[in-house]
Formats: C-alpha cells, structure tokens, sequence
C-alpha cells in the first residue's frame, strides 16, 4: 500500500504558520496503531515526526508531555484516594475512573484542504473551534435531558452571599439559584439598586453602605463576612455572579442539580472537622469527565464558590488574587481547605461577561503581571511569576501543606459508617 503521507524535512517546521492545530486523543494502545496504519506512518514513542501529505501539508508530533502528565496526575489521585477513602462515610457515592488518553498527539494544518481531508480519513467532523478528536471517534453521551433531584430536599444551613456588580441582566448564579430554589442574599452597590429591584425580590437584595472605591470586590467581601456574623451565623457561603449551574460528578459523568442538596451535603461533611477553615466546588471545566480523581482534594486554593468559617482571624485584603490570598494564610495557620469534585459550579470564564470587576481589576494590566506580583509579595516563600498561555501567572506550591490533617470533632468518627448516604438525590430524564 502505498503511504497516504510521507515524511517531511524537519528543518522547514520553523518556517511554517499554521491556519489550525488539533489533540488527537488514542485511548488504547490498540487505537494507536490504527492510526499509525491509516496514515502509514509508524509513529515512535517521544520522536517527533514531520509529514507530508501528497496534495497538502500536515505536520504533527506526539506530545511530549503526555506521559509525564499522567504520571503527575496519577500520583496526584494516588495520593488523595489514600486520603478520601477513609473519610467518605455515609456520604454520596463517587465511582469516578480514570480515562485518561493512552497517547495523545498533536497536529498541525497548513491549510482547509488538509483539515477536511484529515477529518474525512478520522470520520471526525472538524470545523475551526474543534480543539481536539478522539480517533476512533466516540459516541457521546446526551446529558441535557438528565438531572440530579433530591427527596427529600435540604436547603443549606449557612447563608448563600452573591456579589455582584453590572449584572441585573445576566445574573447567572441568582437565576441558577432560583431556579433550584434556594434561598440567598444578593449584595449589591446603591447606584444600581433600582435596577436589580426589577429582577429580584427586594427581600434578598442586601444594599453596600459603599460605591465605586476601586478596590475590586474586596470591601464587599469583607461587609458580607460581617454581616453574617450579625445574623448569628457561624460559617457562610460567598459565590461570584457568574456561575450557570451546579453539577453532580460520578461514573465519569456530570448531572446537573436541581436543588439545594449540594450545598447542605457540603455543610453536612465540613461540620464532622475541627480544622476546616475554608470550603468549596471546583470549577466543572477544570474538571474532565473523564478525569479519574477523588470527590475532594485537601490543602490547595478554592476560588468563587467558596464556604468560610467566620471565626477566622483573617479577612480579604488586596485587590487581585484574594481567593488564593485567603486560602493560602488559612493553610499557613494550619488549618485545612477542602475543594469539592463531586459538586461542581459551572463558574463562566473570567472577562467573557460584561459586569463584575472587568474595569477595575481586570482593566489596564500589563497581561496580568500585577497579579501575579501582588501574590509574590505576599507569599514570596511559596510563590512565583510564570509566563503561561501568553499572560503572566502566579505558581503556587502547595505540597508544604501536606501535612495539614483533617481532625474530627470529639466523638464524631465513632458514629459514622462505612456506607452510602444519597441525602435523597437520585438521577431521573426529563421527558
């Protein structure tokens, strides 16, 4: 059979701009050499390999990092499934394993022609947002119709805060929360007041003694923090505007919620601990489906979605990066953090909404270094300023607080059962 592609001076890579770049996942050992076959080309463990097709270009090469990467991931998971086992009792369950790509390889075209040509040989439908294809291609699963109900149903013990600022109109995590029917304060500035009265019952709208002080979401934060204490409240939770959803994760899916089990299962597991400083759902695109990892991961930053202990010493403070800020000078005292993946906040990427502290956080940075420096400064022990995805990011060692331990409340590990509690939350399909 004559080959479909041939092999390709390296030296010209350098010299090629690509129209589009696509993962090409191969889940088994066995997937690989059926695309090593179907472009008759024998591709090699970490050898990078250039190829040309008859009438167009196409230039590709294994991702050296793959491997590597699972190895991390994978002693990552090892390390916290050690951890969560042994505390994950009379909770939901969590069967979640790991589908990791066997390999993954990455390709580059120069032009339509070899991208339409390479989706009709791979029987994938490829169009200019496609970032990545499974070869073979796999069927996936419609999900829309599921949902994740409850009954009975818990609503959280805690208050639920909502800062928000610009956005009356789109108000992601109110109507998120509407829609699940649990109860929450939304925290606004005076000068918009008229305008989310419109919207949202005036009883759950709460009105900042304070405007426009340039200082990010910072004094909200801190203003929210107090007036939880005044209501006689011992912890409290303080979500973004911006998160469209909720979702359950097991057996490798995620199920949208309907009500407020999630927040009360999250109360209900934090409450059995002494040392848990602070809480909270990992964002659901950080977490693949496909990921195998445990329902919770200890020690590490939580962000937008969070569940704090009012008896910190701590508050906000700064203006960028406040979540790790926060998190980090709990686990410096410390205490512990939980970040939840068994529940997850389908939080909207940052700067993609109009609203919130776009102008002044966001606005006139020089691709985000200020941020980054501003947590160096803080935690310069711990801390460093990396250039990632053509902007400046902070990079956080978090491995010195493994020594962080949960410790039970006095008399609460005896009474707990190795066994499934679904807090009343079952799967169903909408007809």
């Amino acid at each position: 059979m004559k080959p479909l592609l041939k092999i390709k001076n390296k030296n010209k890579e350098k010299k090629e701009k690509f129209l589009q770049s696509i993962l090409v996942h191969l889940e088994t050992k066995k997937d690989l050499k059926k695309f090593s076959k179907l472009i008759a080309i024998k591709i090699q463990k970490n050898k990078d390999i250039i190829i040309e097709q008859k009438f167009n270009i196409i230039n590709y090469y294994l991702k050296k990092f793959t491997q590597e990467q699972i190895k991390i991931k994978k002693t990552i998971n090892q390390e916290n499934t050690a951890i969560w086992k042994k505390y994950w009792k009379e909770m939901p369950e969590y069967n979640q394993k790991d589908k990791w790509p066997y390999k993954t390889i990455l390709i580059h075209f120069l032009n339509k022609e070899s991208i339409k040509y390479f989706g009709k040989i791979t029987k994938n439908t490829i169009n200019k947002n496609t970032k990545y294809i499974y070869y073979p291609k796999i069927q996936r699963d419609n999900l829309s119709n599921f949902r994740c109900i409850s009954d009975p149903i818990f609503n959280p013990k805690y208050p639920i805060y909502i800062i928000s600022k610009g956005r009356w109109e789109s108000r992601l995590t109110s109507k998120s929360l509407e829609e699940m029917k649990v109860p929450y304060f939304i925290v606004i500035e005076p000068q918009e007041y008229n305008m989310y009265i419109k919207v949202i019952n005036k009883n759950k709208i709460l009105v900042l003694p304070f405007s426009n002080l340039g200082q990010g979401s910072i004094p909200a934060r801190n203003w929210v923090w107090e007036d939880s204490i005044k209501r006689g409240f011992k912890k409290h939770w303080i979500l973004d505007d911006n998160i469209d959803g909720f979702y359950r994760t097991n057996k490798n899916q995620q199920y949208k919620i309907t009500n407020g089990n999630v927040f009360y299962i999250i109360e209900k597991f934090i409450n059995r601990f002494s040392n848990i400083g602070l809480a909270g759902m990992h964002y659901r695109y950080f977490f693949p489906k496909r990921t195998g990892s445990p329902p919770f991961y200890l020690n590490t930053r939580i962000y937008s979605c969070l569940l704090i202990d009012n008896s910190l010493s701590f508050r906000w403070r700064g203006k960028y990066n406040e979540d790790t800020d926060l998190s980090l000078r709990i686990l410096k005292s410390g205490l512990c953090t939980i970040l939840f993946r068994i529940f997850v906040c389908n939080k909207i990427t940052t700067l993609s909404m109009k609203g919130g502290n776009t102008e002044e956080v966001y606005g006139n940075t020089n691709k985000r270094l200020e941020f980054a420096k501003s947590l160096v400064k803080q935690h310069p022990d711990i801390t460093k300023i990396v250039w990632r995805y053509n902007r400046w990011h902070h990079q956080v060692n978090y491995s010195k607080f493994r020594k962080n331990k949960l410790e039970y409340k006095k008399g609460i590990k005896a009474k707990l059962k190795d066994e499934i509690n679904e807090y009343g939350m079952k799967l169903i399909k909408l007809i």
